[in-house]
């Protein structure tokens, strides 16, 4: 989770801030109930998700008596990119097509961050939203203490900076794993069972700001823990690499056998193309989850052939499995019916876990109030959003991540590794690693003078 949201911000950060837009947030059009029989209200195991009702008139801030307005946090004005207001549209189409929320409609409202403007769009979504659901920004950390002082709950699709992720009053569906190794049972896998050899031979490079050299530092930290070595550390420029045949050729001297790259997927592509122009081939590669779609493989598609490049989706259902988990294959039929121009992404199906969970919690709200809605999500013990996702205890942001889920890229395209999965489509026996070293805490309530007493 946290490496999906740094790549992002790395391929941000690299992109520059001169293009940025000048518009602030903006209200999207309601989702309205669609024409005809009303939507079918259970998705996957869930029943009832969403339904009419009779709702009582409530003073909260951003609900009257037949909406609910949320927040939508993207950086879409500066990357184009669409994932999350395409899974808020989606959703809340068919949420509102079922009823909605005991009868109340979800109007989302996107929050454009564009990058750098977290902090205006939270005083906005402070001003006017009753919570923030399913979006994600590079830099939320430059928020979070405004929706603190202002007791807003946040059910993200992804969180990234260490203030941000496990914070006071948010909900992450996947959980936040506040204090341990995200990637414990993946790498695990990858230096003792799938490819032993490379144990003592792995390799970390980086892009050079602040944020993936934390998780550098943090990897450093685990791969010795679980009987690896790390033996070749390196960073690459902000701007990225002309020429990535130098980085190889170290790479191939020092006998380097397995790659964590911490950093944009278009960077990975141009040196796993110089690996090969060498004609060394390491046993593995680990992409980070965000090359995970079709633009690496077109990237990379003269290397994947000789290189084993490998992600872990931490326990979130992959597409290629969609014809056998009734729940993926739901969410792309929902696309095609609501957004069929938009693509079916790991952070739009994020995104809908963190719906999905606000709209049972809210469901099962008499009074609608930002407390029972909070107070609800955080008693699942077992959510899997219908079956999208491995089971999480969210009841508490320390729960440690328990499972987790292998793809792999080939010259086929991504298919699902071989890790030996012992519980469905995931595998849940590895210990998780808890940090030794201090990498950040999470913003609390106390940090801003506020407690769980102030909030109603």
């Amino acid at each position: 989770m946290r490496r999906l949201l740094i790549a992002t911000a790395l391929v941000l950060a690299l992109a520059g801030c001169s293009d940025r837009s000048t518009n602030t947030s903006s209200a999207d059009e309601p989702s309205t109930s669609a024409s005809g029989a009303a939507a079918n209200a259970d998705f996957g195991t869930l029943k009832n998700v969403c339904h009419s009702g009779s709702p009582k008139a409530v003073t909260e801030q951003g609900v009257t008596d037949s909406e609910i307005k949320v927040g939508v946090f993207s950086d879409i004005g500066f990357t184009k990119n669409p994932e999350f207001v395409d899974a808020a549209k989606v959703f809340t189409s068919w949420c509102n097509a079922a009823g909605g929320i005991n009868g109340r409609k979800i109007v989302p409202v996107t929050r454009d961050s564009k990058l750098m403007e977290v902090q205006q769009r939270m005083i906005e979504a402070c001003r006017d939203d009753f919570a923030l659901v399913g979006g994600g920004a590079a830099f939320d950390g430059l928020g979070v203490k405004a929706r603190l002082s202002c007791l807003l709950p946040d059910f993200p699709a992804q969180s990234g900076p260490l203030n941000a992720l496990g914070a006071d009053l948010q909900v992450l569906a996947q959980g936040a794993g506040v204090g341990y190794a995200p990637y414990t049972g993946y790498y695990t896998w990858l230096i003792k069972e799938a490819h032993p050899d490379s144990a003592q031979h792995v390799g970390v490079i980086s892009g050079d700001v602040p944020i993936t050299k934390v998780i550098a530092e943090q990897v450093k930290e685990l791969i010795p823990a679980i009987g690896g070595k790390v033996a070749y550390a390196d960073v690459y420029p902000a701007a990225g690499v002309s020429d990535w045949t130098p980085y190889a050729q170290t790479i191939k001297s020092k006998k380097i056998k397995g790659l964590i790259f911490n950093g944009s997927f278009n960077e990975l592509a141009k040196l796993e193309q110089a690996l090969t122009n060498t004609g060394y081939q390491l046993d593995w590669i680990d992409t980070n989850n965000n090359a995970y779609g079709p633009a690496f493989l077109q990237l990379a598609k003269s290397s994947l052939a000789k290189q084993n490049n490998y992600a872990d989706l931490s326990g979130v259902a992959p597409l290629e499995q969609a014809a056998d988990n009734p729940a993926t294959k739901e969410v792309q039929d929902l696309f095609a019916k609501y957004a069929p121009d938009a693509q079916v992404t790991l952070p739009a199906l994020r995104s809908f876990t963190a719906w999905l969970l606000f709209a049972t919690a809210a469901g099962e709200c008499d009074d609608l109030t930002r407390k029972c809605v909070y107070e609800n999500a955080m008693k699942q013990t077992e959510w899997t959003a219908g079956g999208l996702q491995a089971p999480m205890d969210l009841t508490k942001v320390t729960n440690p991540p328990k499972c987790f889920n292998v793809v792999q890229a080939t010259d086929k395209g991504w298919t699902v590794a071989d890790f030996k999965p012992d519980q469905g489509s995931y595998r849940c026996d590895i210990p998780a690693y808890k940090y030794k070293g201090s990498y950040g805490k999470p913003m609390t309530l106390a940090d801003v003078g506020k407690s769980m007493a102030d909030l109603k």
